[in-house]
């Protein structure tokens, strides 16, 4: 019997994928309800390791699903809810040409709602598991929580991305969860840690909404990720407010809630969600309050290090001196400062903070109270100052947060030129990692930055040093010389004493006075190594060993060099660019001191 030919593609890659077309057909969708569905069950565009197998022989460059996605799109219930839209958007339009109005108001009030509750549950089984992947969450709900009604984004959304954030940082504050946080161009930073998760995300400065063209930002597509997102984060959201004993939903301002449907100023928002993060949240009745952490329980393993076990107890303590780092504090902002990230960050760590309260709303005490401790101040002088209080910029507030303890305040005083606001992202993991003289200096509080005089007498101290290290080898050679021949001498003499003894034959004498030169000890001869020759060699030997590399894994080990070479070129240009910073500011202070020079010699000539 002859057995048939297999089909070319029926196979393998060619069977493996499928293109946005044929996928389109098999669902039977159009392209913007398949990139919606997409979205929302988390299916997104493969990169196949042969394209002309995957593509069936086509050329060019095409978008590829796998083909085992979209079959298990098949089955899922949203199609048909698409489906149904669809058929309500052409009676809705029927209507409407019919100018049957009354009909019209009917199929809106009827039209069908889509509920994506099973499609959280199923790409998030675990609560850990939706931590895990809130990042992106939590930065797009922020920042969509700062956006005006749209035109491509429904009206409700960004109402609802607010509530959602603004319950969340409540969360965050109520479980004392911030660990840690960076200003920078693009917003602030914070890291926060819940349930044995590290959640990292952006929350934009506050200016005025900026229009944007239709080609550089799709603002339909991220609509359509922040519907999943909002239905996600309130799935977090109500379990951390029942771990925390607290009432879900809580019980904010007006402006906050959905039910308020009018259009409200953007600065009175912004003051009413920063009132509303300023007051407690309520408890569930009869719950106690949330019970501190035990001690690390010590657990005798195979592999256990006892500097992990240190290190761990050490971590853990400082996060629990964190958690109370302005305990019993009260803070006063001044009417220049942001407050929001100020009220956010205060707060998490225990604090009390108040503010001007005929400029904005929520302020639990005045200026004039006599208990508070620092007052936020981000101008250079005032006219009225309390004894009772310390005037500080507000970076001191975040490099405390980030040093995890009250940093001195000399250098955060009213007035005073800052020193540079470090990033607590770093990647201790990392062999290669730039660490600027500012981060050493915090660090290591023994280290200085040396500058040029004293780098030139540190020269000249090592070439003193090598010096003497000479003189004393020399003197150590000349010693062990004199030895030598001293003991040559000895030898020759026993043995020319030896020889006029003893009645021996000549030849015989002859050979044993041979012998005994032999067996002498000479001088040796040193031996110069070249400078570079060791490393040569080791070179060499680095090769022969990156030959071992077996052939399945030559591509990680190739990629892993790419990525020891990217860092390393990273790191030179961070080092080139605080060199020609450095120099720059040195000129400038050169031609500040010659003007002023110029200046004192210019007065003392009049």
């Amino acid at each position: 019997m002859v057995s048939k030919k297999k089909k070319k593609y029926s196979s393998g890659e060619g069977a493996q994928f499928m293109t946005r077309k044929a996928a389109l057909k098999k669902l039977q969708l159009t392209l913007k309800d398949f990139r919606r569905i997409c979205i929302l069950k988390g299916i997104y565009p493969r990169e196949p390791r042969n394209r002309k197998r995957a593509q069936k022989g086509a050329g060019g460059i095409k978008t590829l699903y796998h083909t085992k996605d979209i079959k298990f799109l098949l089955h899922e219930p949203i199609i048909w809810k698409l489906r149904e839209l669809k058929v309500y958007q052409q009676k809705i339009r029927k209507a409407r040409s019919m100018k049957q109005y009354g009909l019209m108001r009917k199929y809106f009030r009827d039209y069908p709602e889509i509920n994506i509750d099973h499609i959280v549950k199923e790409r998030y089984p675990t609560f850990v598991d939706a931590l895990r992947d809130l990042d992106d969450c939590l930065t797009l709900c922020f920042l969509f929580s700062t956006f005006p009604s749209l035109k491509k984004v429904p009206r409700d959304q960004s109402t609802l991305c607010r509530r959602l954030t603004v319950e969340f940082m409540h969360a965050v504050i109520a479980a004392k969860a911030l660990r840690k946080v960076f200003v920078s161009v693009k917003g602030y930073y914070y890291q926060v840690e819940l349930e044995g998760q590290t959640i990292t995300w952006i929350v934009p400065h506050h200016f005025s909404f900026q229009p944007q063209s239709k080609d550089e930002v799709d603002f339909k597509i991220m609509s359509t990720f922040v519907e999943f997102y909002t239905m996600m984060l309130g799935f977090v959201n109500f379990k951390l407010y029942h771990a925390l004993n607290l009432v879900y939903p809580p019980k904010l301002t007006a402006a906050l809630s959905d039910s308020d449907k009018d259009l409200i100023d953007e600065q009175a928002y912004v003051s009413e969600r920063i009132a509303a993060m300023n007051s407690p949240l309520t408890k569930v009745t009869g719950s106690n309050e949330a019970e501190e952490l035990p001690e690390i329980d010590i657990f005798n393993t195979e592999d256990e290090d006892p500097q992990k076990l240190e290190e761990a107890k050490q971590e853990a303590e400082k996060v629990k001196k964190l958690k109370t780092l302005f305990k019993g504090l009260k803070f006063y902002i001044n009417r220049e400062v942001p407050r929001e990230p100020l009220v956010f960050i205060i707060r998490c760590f225990g604090g009390e903070v108040s503010w001007d309260r005929n400029h904005f709303v929520g302020a639990t005490f005045d200026e004039s109270d006599e208990s508070i401790t620092y007052q936020i101040v981000d101008r250079p002088s005032m006219e009225k100052q309390y004894l009772s209080r310390y005037y500080v910029q507000p970076q001191w507030v975040f490099d405390s947060v980030n040093a995890r303890t009250l940093l001195p305040i000399n250098k955060y005083l009213m007035g005073a030129v800052l020193p540079p606001h470090l990033s607590p992202f770093v990647d201790k993991i990392k062999d290669q990692v730039y660490i600027p003289p500012e981060q050493r200096a915090l660090n290591d509080p023994d280290f200085k930055p040396l500058d040029d005089d004293e780098e030139g007498s540190d020269i000249e101290e090592d070439s003193d040093e090598d010096e003497e290290k000479a003189e004393d080898s020399a003197e150590e050679g000349d010693a062990e010389t004199a030895l030598t021949k001293q003991y040559q001498e000895e030898v020759e003499q026993d043995s020319s004493s030896e020889d006029e003894d003893d009645d021996m034959d000549p030849a015989k004498k002859k050979i044993a006075k041979e012998k005994k030169k032999t067996m002498a000890v000479s001088s040796g001869v040193p031996y110069k190594e070249h400078p570079y020759q060791k490393e040569i060699e080791d070179k060499q030997a680095f090769r022969l060993r990156e030959k071992l590399v077996r052939k399945k894994h030559r591509n990680l080990y190739k990629s892993m060099k790419a990525g020891q070479e990217q860092r390393k070129k990273e790191i030179w240009l961070l080092r080139k660019k605080r060199r020609l910073h450095d120099e720059k500011v040195k000129l400038e202070k050169k031609n500040e001191k010659r003007k002023q020079r110029t200046q004192a010699l210019e007065a003392a000539s009049a």
